[in-house]
């Protein structure tokens, strides 16, 4: 078990808490705000479709690589060092991507804003688990995980917000007053920790670098490369394949130093919580990207219409966050966790037959019991994880699990992308097969809108309803992979070790 630290009052406690929240909100944030203003980024920078996509592949690649050196960096430099350069990096870039007239700048300073702001969400989880005892840690886990859900909510809505107001400069701008405050406010309150001479493992590094950025790189812009017929994307495939045998052979020699130690690995809890983690990824941003295309390109939903409909997901999940780190003081987390998938299935079912009359009521509701799960799954997940993680691998395991995390949000998206071009277009074939402008149904669907079966506005009338029919169904099929996905995972549970409710925690302690 990891050991109990020394316990901070009240004061230290709320100003620890605000600074870590204040930089998780800025890191999630920043990962959604910017993708509604692509399009102003585009125009302005004097870019291509396929270069535009660069401004978000610079970020997230090497965030999904320093994020794993979350460990090494946060013992050579210190707890409270490393969080303060990082905050104070992350608001820099913001401001330099803000100020760029290029895009080779633009992707340049993403690139050192996806460095800089890598370890902010790990190293908010690591300060959380380190500076609360364990009957402390889920109550503090529920009102941090608020700060991971607010980006997402927030981020395209204030990001077509300032684009349309001031200019989508300002979507990068909008650091710099949380980033100041929370730099300060952390170089107070938070603790130092201990310094270790860590030295860096460099073949470690590149083999990392290879792995997870072949692997990020290929799950961003597969769709958009048509995959495996495309020759970048199996050079891609190799050189992640390559990175990752590379690294597991290289960690695996007696006596040798690693970058991130896979003893963690070892903690069934915390490699259990990690699958799941990847499941929440999934489910999670994967049904993020559908229903705003859905209501836009199928029900006729604008922009600010579709975030609208989206808000009580995001806000469920914020309830549900806070509510479950107190219901942790008398239900033990395993129990919580299975409650949070059956309220995700609960949700999710609903959409995989949806049709294009559906009514607001059918994505507020469905999508409000989805958002209530996914916030009774996070917190109590982050707490199983690192129930038993030994106390000197918990910033290595802060920086795996939040990979995972991330993992799951570009699988998500990759594969619900894939899914929606692939599906269409059988779809399309397969329904138009089978239409004929003069068959008995079609011009009794035709005879009351006053159009010939045998005009060209017939024609045109069908293919638009053919496309919508086929794209319909493919959302569809998207939906059931992310439910199937999440299902396919939940028997996992049964590996995790009960940890007994907080007061069982608390009340072991004093036993102690």
């Amino acid at each position: 078990m990891t050991e109990t630290p020394a316990p901070l009052s009240r004061r230290q406690s709320i100003w620890l808490v605000v600074s870590i929240m204040m930089a998780t909100v800025m890191q999630v944030l920043d990962t959604t705000i910017v993708n509604v203003a692509l399009p102003h980024i585009q125009g302005d920078l004097a870019a291509t479709p396929s270069q535009i996509g660069w401004v978000l592949t610079s970020y997230i690649v090497p965030a999904a690589i320093f994020m794993t050196l979350t460990g090494y960096f946060s013992e050579r430099l210190g707890q409270r060092r490393y969080l303060v350069i990082s905050m104070a990096g992350f608001t820099v870039t913001s401001v330099l991507c803000g100020l760029a007239d290029s895009l080779s700048m633009l992707v340049t300073f993403r690139i050192l804003q996806g460095i800089f702001g890598a370890s902010l969400v790990p190293m908010s989880q690591a300060i959380m688990v380190q500076n609360f005892p364990p009957e402390a840690r889920g109550r503090m886990m529920g009102l941090w995980s608020v700060g991971v859900m607010v980006g997402p909510i927030l981020g395209p809505t204030l990001g077509g917000w300032l684009t349309d107001a001031l200019s989508w400069r300002w979507t990068f701008f909008i650091n710099l007053p949380l980033g100041v405050v929370s730099t300060l406010i952390a170089w107070k309150v938070v603790p130092q920790g201990k310094r270790i001479r860590r030295p860096m493992d460099w073949w470690g590094f590149v083999l990392l670098v290879m792995a997870l950025g072949g692997l990020q790189m290929l799950l961003d812009r597969g769709a958009g490369e048509d995959w495996y017929e495309s020759n970048e994307i199996r050079l891609l495939t190799l050189f992640s394949v390559v990175g990752f045998i590379g690294y597991f052979w290289h960690s695996a020699q007696p006596a040798g130093k690693v970058l991130v130690n896979l003893e963690i690995f070892k903690d069934r809890n915390f490699s259990t919580s990690c699958l799941l983690m990847v499941a929440c990824g999934i489910g999670m941003y994967g049904t993020m990207v559908l229903l705003p295309l859905l209501m836009q390109n199928l029900l006729g939903y604008t922009a600010s219409q579709a975030g609208l409909m989206m808000a009580p997901r995001g806000i469920a999940s914020m309830i549900s966050m806070v509510t479950v780190g107190r219901l942790m003081d008398y239900i033990e987390p395993r129990r919580l966790v299975v409650a949070g998938a059956v309220l995700f299935c609960l949700g999710t079912l609903p959409m995989t037959n949806y049709s294009l009359q559906i009514d607001s009521f059918w994505l507020v509701v469905p999508g409000f019991i989805q958002g209530l799960g996914l916030g009774m799954l996070l917190v109590p997940l982050s707490t199983l994880a690192y129930s038993s993680v030994p106390p000197a691998l918990v910033a290595d395991a802060t920086g795996v699990f939040s990979l995972m995390r991330t993992l799951g949000q570009a699988l998500g998206i990759s594969i619900v992308t894939m899914l929606l071009s692939q599906r269409s277009q059988i779809y399309w074939h397969e329904l138009g097969a089978q239409l004929r402008l003069d068959s008995s149904s079609v011009q009794a669907w035709l005879l009351p809108l006053g159009i010939a079966g045998d005009s060209k506005e017939a024609g045109m009338l069908m293919a638009m309803e053919l496309g919508k029919q086929s794209h319909l169904l493919a959302f569809l099929d998207s939906f059931v992979f992310v439910l199937v996905a999440f299902i396919a995972v939940m028997p996992a549970l049964l590996l995790i070790r009960k940890i007994g409710t907080r007061q069982q925690q608390q009340a072991a302690s004093t036993q102690k």
